[in-house]
């Protein structure tokens, strides 16, 4: 890995840094990307199943894959590029993580301050009356209908045709606004809004690091673009950015 001695010594400088992931980073751990679902799936349409009309339509049908895919991320755990972005929240003093991924694995791997734009799978409330069954509360009741209403139980994801949380969203522009740097990993990040954040840092005179197993159309932009596994490579980043950051302290 070739990372400029200029570049390094920006990031490790850095105070306020963010990070945006994609699905690219889970499915190192197992996790199948989004249009890369085996089984009964593969024979569906994600978009068909991934969208309040299909929902209401076949809830049953559609709380089952959401089921599967729960279980899929229950069963994998955190690879070294998740575990390399909890330790490189404690490097910065304003660290922001924002991800497309709704599997959670960022939270079990011990980051904190994470913006999960598309939200998160574990969670769920009823479309009715609002009420909760995040965890799992939702398996033990045994059924997509609310206990309190009887309405439907839905994912708190953000599904197609549906705009991001405005909270969220809020919160992942304004990380962007204030930036010195951000590292781009796992993701294609040709879906917009999410794609319009490395693009502000940059417009903000911050850094881009963009670490993917393939080119992007936001490679030409990068300041640096690794190409393989994130469990490889950020890692690695995140080890040469403490040894300077080490080096700053013992010299002040």
């Amino acid at each position: 890995m070739i990372i400029s001695d200029e570049l390094l010594q920006k990031l490790s400088l850095a105070k306020h840094v963010m990070v945006l992931t994609g699905a690219g980073i889970s499915a190192e751990s197992g996790v199948p990307t989004f249009r890369g679902t085996n089984g009964l799936w593969s024979k569906l349409s994600p978009e068909e199943l991934a969208s309040f009309d299909a929902f209401l339509k076949n809830p049953e049908l559609v709380t089952e894959w959401y089921k599967q895919r729960r279980e899929i991320a229950r069963d994998a755990r955190p690879n070294t590029a998740h575990l390399a972005l909890v330790e490189m929240e404690s490097m910065f003093p304003d660290f922001t993580l924002v991800t497309q991924n709704i599997d959670n694995l960022h939270r079990r791997a011990g980051s904190k301050n994470i913006v999960e734009l598309h939200g998160n799978m574990e969670k769920n409330y009823c479309i009715g009356c609002g009420k909760r069954y995040d965890g799992d509360v939702f398996e033990m009741i045994g059924s997509f209908r609310c206990e309190k209403c009887g309405g439907l139980i839905r994912p708190d994801i953000v599904w197609f045709g549906e705009m991001l949380p405005p909270d969220a969203w809020d919160s992942a522009e304004g990380a962007a606004r204030g930036a010195e740097a951000i590292f781009v990993v796992g993701t294609s990040a040709v879906v917009y809004p999410a794609a319009e954040l490395p693009l502000t840092v940059k417009r903000n005179g911050g850094k881009l690091v963009e670490v993917n197993i393939e080119a992007t159309p936001l490679s030409g932009s990068a300041d640096a673009s690794f190409i393989g596994p994130a469990s490889m490579i950020l890692p690695e980043i995140v080890n040469k950015i403490r040894e300077l950051r080490g080096a700053a302290g013992r010299t002040t």
